[in-house]
């Protein structure tokens, strides 16, 4: 039986381009499938195609874009400058394609999750596809973890794979992948709406108890997927 929710989480996106993994938490908030409310979405590109999705759903948006500063550390001090001024409850990164400084990672410790392609601790940074076709794994996937000073190294949450097929090249890959991010994310985002997700000093808590490993999510298990639907 679900408890009957109180506030809904607040949220802040960060986004760069298209903000597909955004829209999928919008369509789960909006099918009351997470208790959560976004204040706002925040790109480091003024065009990016996200702030339309934004808008549609009648969500604030705001632009801090780094050519319209001196230095990166003006740049920095503004985005945080922003992203302060709502005080979400999480600051949630949707291909936000900027690495935040440190000050900004430690404001929000604990509050900044991020969406990554790829079997983290397994190829961090860019380019996820290429490599893991070059390396020949079986496997693919994303990992969503807590963000902390290190490139793409907070703990992770949760992942999901997919098989590697023989035919596959970095199109195919990335479409199934994605698939399968807009499904966890959103899914991992309800456990922290509903209370059930905790990070506190990297160590992270599922319904009370040590995650000491990655939730292994496939999404052909119904029960799994009914976590989507607890507030």
């Amino acid at each position: 039986m679900n408890r009957v929710p109180g506030p809904p989480l607040t949220l802040v996106v960060l986004i760069s381009n298209q903000g597909s993994n955004l829209q999928a938490i919008i369509d789960a908030m909006a099918n009351q499938e997470i208790h959560v409310k976004i204040l706002a979405v925040v790109s480091n590109n003024p065009n990016a195609p996200g702030l339309q999705r934004a808008k549609n759903a009648g969500i604030p948006t705001a632009v801090t874009d780094r050519a319209d500063f001196a230095t990166r550390k003006d740049f920095d001090r503004r985005l945080l400058q922003v992203v302060r001024d709502y005080d979400p409850g999480l600051v949630v990164m949707a291909g936000f394609m900027r690495i935040l400084d440190d000050e900004f990672v430690e404001h929000f410790e604990g509050r900044l999750l991020n969406i990554h392609p790829s079997l983290l601790p397994k190829y961090p940074g860019l380019n996820t596809y290429r490599r893991v076709l070059s390396a020949k794994d079986s496997v693919h996937g994303c990992s969503i973890h807590f963000v902390n000073s290190q490139l793409d190294g907070g703990p992770v949450v949760a992942q999901s794979e997919v098989p590697i097929r023989a035919d596959d090249d970095e199109i195919s890959l990335s479409a199934r992948v994605q698939a399968m991010e807009h499904k966890l994310y959103p899914m991992v985002i309800g456990w922290i709406a509903r209370g059930g997700l905790v990070c506190q000093h990297e160590t992270i808590r599922l319904d009370g108890k040590l995650l000491g490993k990655p939730r292994k999510i496939a999404f052909t298990d119904l029960d799994e997927t009914q976590e989507l639907g607890k507030l």
